[in-house]
């Protein structure tokens, strides 16, 4: 399938949900060991967070998903810029998506502003991802 990308036009959401077991393996993969990612009473009572934290390297790899499948065989990711501003914490439903903001169709660069937003709408972390569209020929 070609990819027929319009400024303005969104791409399809995905919904995310990090569980305790995902969260410990993900920071494990990372060799990261902040408490607030694993020890409750350390992440709600000194931290003074709700629960325990979602790691911020996940949020941006849902980011770098939900457009990698949008854009399937079509093309690549060849840039990612995000900056995690809330939390999100183990056992919420995240959601993320973005638009076209840019596409040149004679050398197939397309760039997205991307989000991960809570159940309150409320953007937890903003991006742009640039990437490269096959060319036909």
């Amino acid at each position: 399938m070609t990819l027929a990308p319009t400024v303005g036009m969104t791409i399809p959401q995905r919904e995310h949900y990090c569980d305790a077991v995902q969260q410990m393996l993900y920071n494990a993969s990372l060799w990261n060991g902040h408490r607030i990612h694993f020890d409750m009473p350390y992440a709600t009572e000194v931290e003074g967070y709700p629960g325990l934290v979602v790691a911020g390297p996940l949020m941006g790899d849902w980011l770098h998903q939900v457009v990698d499948e949008w854009l399937g065989e079509s093309g690549m990711i060849t840039g990612i810029e995000y900056s995690n501003r809330v939390a999100a914490f183990v056992g919420e439903t995240v959601t993320a998506g973005g638009t076209v903001t840019a596409y040149d169709e004679a050398t197939g660069e397309v760039t997205l502003e991307v989000f991960v937003k809570n159940d309150r709408d409320e953007v937890l972390t903003p991006g742009v991802i640039t990437a490269q569209l096959e060319q036909e020929r």
